[in-house]
């Protein structure tokens, strides 16, 4: 018999606004003792000197996170010329000095080789794993190591605000987009150095800052109001997927593994296209269609 988990049921999302300073899983730590949900995880590691976005997900909707990692991501940063630091960002120490100053006309005609898709190299200190370790714990203990350039997409770089030290950007990209990356390769392109001075995420799929709340009104809420009224539904982050309705015998059996016939299935269902299996506002599974069924591959609890 599997052991029961301590704490709330708690299933669906909360989009945190990302206090400055703090690392998204203290974040998520924060959140799941404010709430004492059973279980918690983040989509998408902010960086401590990185604010904004950071969906939370509880419970089931742990289970929808891969879904939310691989969607687009909205960042505003400033990047502050004339310095590299070992970090790419305002926690390093200063390693190269430059007194070049790019102008707003010089920085324009750069951005275009930083949009479409694009190679770059992330930062030395980051969270990939280099022979089972990470690189900013290499890094951190002075050995030297090689990260492999890697190919991400840049759907738009626009200049929001220059400045003699400094210019502002807003980005549209991919996954796996290092902003630390594009700043310090920006500088370098203008014949300069440059590291992340700010940077703020504004958007997640389609979560925006919009739908955020602060830490301190997440423990305001839960002494105050129904929790319920807070947390979005599991279902939020799969609004790109295909509903297929389903009867509640149907509903079941896919609970229980089991296949559904294409003849059961409305005759415009299409092969080899995932759909969430929902029973009136329900979600029961995601499953994957092929010639003859109709498979649950992710189940949930709801």
């Amino acid at each position: 018999m599997a052991r029961k988990r301590k704490g709330n049921k708690i299933d669906g999302w909360l989009v945190i606004d990302k206090p400055y300073g703090m690392g998204s899983t203290k974040v998520v730590g924060r959140c799941r003792y404010l709430t004492k949900a059973q279980k918690a995880g983040h989509a998408g590691t902010l960086d401590p000197l990185a604010t904004g976005v950071l969906p939370i997900a509880f419970g089931e909707a742990t289970k929808t996170i891969p879904y939310l990692v691989d969607a687009r991501k909205t960042y505003k940063f400033t990047v502050t010329w004339g310095e590299a630091r070992s970090t790419d960002d305002a926690e390093g120490e200063i390693t190269h000095k430059s007194h070049i100053r790019p102008t707003g006309k010089e920085i324009l005609t750069q951005l275009p080789l930083f949009t479409g898709k694009i190679k770059q190299k992330p930062p030395a200190f980051s969270a990939i794993k280099i022979d089972g370790k990470r690189a900013y714990d290499l890094a951190r203990a002075g050995e030297e190591f090689e990260i492999k350039e890697r190919e991400v997409e840049i759907f738009s770089l626009k200049l929001l605000d220059s400045s003699h030290d400094q210019a502002s950007f807003e980005m549209d990209c991919s996954k796996g987009t290092y902003v630390r990356s594009i700043g310090r390769d920006l500088a370098l392109s203008l014949g300069t150095f440059g590291y992340i001075s700010m940077l703020r995420r504004t958007k997640v799929g389609s979560f925006d800052i919009a739908s955020t709340i602060s830490l301190e009104k997440l423990e305001e809420l839960v002494h105050s109001a129904p929790l319920e009224e807070t947390i979005l539904n599991v279902v939020t982050v799969l609004d790109d997927i295909l509903a297929l309705a389903v009867t509640k015998e149907q509903a079941d059996f896919l609970k229980n593994g089991g296949f559904i016939s294409r003849e059961c299935l409305p005759p415009s269902s299409l092969t080899g296209v995932t759909y969430k299996a929902m029973h009136g506002d329900i979600l029961i599974a995601l499953c994957m269609l092929d010639e003859d069924h109709l498979k649950p591959v992710r189940v949930f609890n709801l």
